[in-house]
């Protein structure tokens, strides 16, 4: 019995040996050339190896892209989905749902000195980049000085458009409280396209008679899915509203 001991216990060391140089292995890879060559199962697997120090997380990478479908899929997936693939506990379902969220507060870092905005264009990429890992329906505010620098950018209301009468005495007191000249109102569509609802246009037009009580512009509505968006004054869809006030 004892020999038979030995002989297992041998068997799991060179196991764990080989499992650990293979994890340095790709370790190294990443440091010396970056994610660009890695597959999505390797990508995985490599983050889990700071979640999950004592398994193999190449099969758990492997289960998490057949139950989710893609990289994006599993960073987006529900936490308590998550937890039902084998391998996965809070830990490691925790790193998970960090990683959109941490990717967004990078880009909002980023941009943090970008002070004037340009063009709708610039605001439509600014503002894709604050919907990173949002899976419910939010609004954004941006509000600018006559100048078009930027004043304020941030979430005021999270749920669906249809609360407009909720959020809009916010908008207003923001914009008062920053004393803005201009404002850009955003909000997205997690499972559709950026084409505007009657609703949001309804809202859009609201929102800009609520704001032009107190002397500032809407000069935009833009609605974002994933890395696309749609802005309502370069489309002109209400003409009657948006004069286009930015290029």
């Amino acid at each position: 019995m004892e020999k038979k001991s030995i002989i297992k216990n041998q068997k799991q060391s060179e196991i764990k040996s080989l499992h650990n140089g293979h994890r340095e292995r790709v370790k190294e890879l990443f440091l010396k050339s970056g994610l660009d060559s890695f597959q999505s199962h390797t990508v995985l697997e490599l983050l889990l190896y700071y979640a999950i120090p004592l398994k193999d997380t190449n099969p758990i990478a492997h289960r998490l892209l057949q139950k989710f479908g893609s990289l994006s899929g599993t960073f987006d997936a529900p936490f308590e989905e998550l937890l039902e693939i084998d391998g996965i506990g809070k830990s490691a379902a925790t790193l998970l749902k960090l990683i959109p969220q941490l990717c967004r507060r990078y880009q909002e870092d980023l941009d943090q000195d970008k002070t004037t905005i340009y063009s709708y264009d610039e605001a439509g990429k600014r503002l894709v980049s604050k919907f990173i890992g949002r899976q419910n329906e939010v609004v954004i505010l941006m509000l600018l000085d006559s100048q078009t620098r930027l004043l304020y950018c941030d979430v005021v209301d999270e749920g669906s458009v249809n609360t407009a009468n909720i959020y809009i005495k916010k908008i207003v007191r923001l914009s008062v409280q920053y004393n803005a000249s201009y404002a850009i109102l955003s909000h997205n569509h997690p499972s559709g396209s950026c084409l505007p609802s009657k609703q949001d246009l309804s809202t859009t037009r609201w929102i800009f008679e609520a704001l032009d009580t107190v002397e500032v512009r809407l000069i935009d509505h833009i609605i974002v899915s994933g890395n696309d968006f749609l802005s309502m004054a370069k489309s002109k869809l209400m003409p009657e509203l948006f004069n286009q006030e930015l290029e």
